[in-house]
This record gives structure tokens, C-alpha cells and sequence, in this order.
């Protein structure tokens, strides 16, 4: 699986792909993740890629040119496997079905990283589709892209060290969150391991897990 990021922050990327899990898949030649930063494609000296919004507003709007041509580097011809993906507030919400939409459908996604007050909104008529990771603002879309990144690399064969660990995630349903997990010592500060888990009867423990599994 490919992830291609442009952004303006190659290096926010980098360093948390490079790390743990991420980084171990990417040593193993699973996944690889590589940036494409918009200021290259700039025709100006001071490397340009922000102007004043028409109509008038604080802050700037990220210029379509640059972005367009990055697009462009990084998905040169069309793809049924290739997704690009641009991170906006009013996107599709991200959830654990998108993830794993994600991660059947496409063996590489290019991710498009606004920065300051936004994006041309002209650039979105290039991508393939956009997408949010909650209702709420951040100061770029390199989180939201590494959020995305992280939730499906998991995904993806032979990346988690336990391939069964996936078949109890949490999330896997709708509405579904995850129970409680426990581990040594039994007893810490006055709070106790439930008794189901040191039974030993995996019916036991399968019903309280189902019972303590948080809904939302």
C-alpha cells in the first residue's frame, strides 16, 4: 500500500511514519509512505503558495496552481486502485468502514494537506474525494492524514504482528466501542480484575466482554 502526502510539513509526515508500527511495515517493504511538498511546483523565487481570499476575510487561501501540479506529480495517470484524497471540514466522515474501504479497494491514496485558512476550493475538482476526522478545526490536514494513514496501514496483511487481534477491534461495528482490558497484577491500588476474566471459561469471559462493551 502507497501513501503519498502533499504537504507544505514533509517532515510532521515523515517522522511519525518512520516510527513503530509504521515505520516497521515500511521497513518490511508493506506499506510506504512518501511526501510531495506543493512549493516545488512554484514559479516564483520566494516559493509562493498563498494569496489574499477574493471577497476579502482573514487569513490566506492555499493558491491552486501549486497543489494542481503537485496532484499531478503524484498520480500521473488515472488508477481504479489510486484514491486522492483531500482533507476538508465538510468531507465524508472518517470511521473504521471508510478505513477498511480504504484499505480493500485501493493500493494507494494520495492525500492533499490544506493549510491555513483553506484551499482554493477549485483544487477539489481534482481529487477524488473529500474527507474529515471530526467536527472540528485543526491548523492543517497533515493530523487528519496521518490519523487516516495509521487506521489503514493496520489493515493491511502481515502489518500487526497478530493478524487475529483484528477480529475483535473496536469499532468493527457501528455503535461499537471497545471493553475493558485488564492485565497483571490482579489486584492494584484497591481495584480488582473482574472475576469472569481469571475464570478461565471463555463463555464467561466472552459475555462479560459483550456486556461491558461501551455503545455510543
Amino acid at each position: 500500500m502507497k501513501f503519498k502526502v502533499i504537504t507544505l510539513f514533509p517532515e510532521m509526515i515523515s517522522s511519525y511514519a518512520s516510527a513503530a508500527m509504521l515505520g516497521r511495515a515500511a521497513a518490511a517493504g508493506l506499506i510506504e509512505v512518501t511526501t510531495i511538498n506543493p512549493r516545488v511546483f512554484t514559479t516564483d523565487r520566494h516559493q509562493t503558495v498563498d494569496d489574499k481570499p477574493y471577497g476579502g476575510g482573514a487569513g490566506m487561501v492555499m493558491k491552486p496552481e501549486p497543489l494542481y501540479k503537485a496532484i499531478k506529480a503524484a498520480a500521473p495517470r488515472v488508477s481504479k486502485k489510486r484514491c486522492i484524497v483531500l482533507l476538508s471540514a465538510s468531507g465524508r466522515q472518517f470511521t473504521e468502514r471508510v478505513a477498511k474501504e480504504f484499505a480493500q479497494n485501493y493500493s494507494e491514496i494520495v492525500f492533499v494537506c490544506g493549510r491555513y485558512e483553506g484551499i482554493d476550493a477549485r483544487v477539489a475538482e481534482f481529487v477524488d474525494e473529500e474527507v474529515s476526522v471530526g467536527p472540528f478545526v485543526l491548523t492543517g490536514g497533515e493530523l487528519p492524514t496521518l490519523i487516516i494513514i495509521d487506521a489503514v496501514a493496520r489493515l493491511v496483511p502481515g502489518v500487526l504482528g497478530n493478524e487475529s487481534s483484528l477480529d475483535e477491534e473496536s469499532h468493527n461495528e457501528e455503535g461499537s466501542g471497545e471493553y475493558p482490558q485488564y492485565t497483571r497484577p490482579e489486584s492494584f491500588k484497591g481495584h480488582v480484575v473482574p472475576p469472569e476474566l481469571l475464570s478461565g471459561n471463555h463463555g464467561a469471559i466472552a459475555a462479560w466482554r459483550k456486556k461491558n462493551t461501551k455503545k455510543f
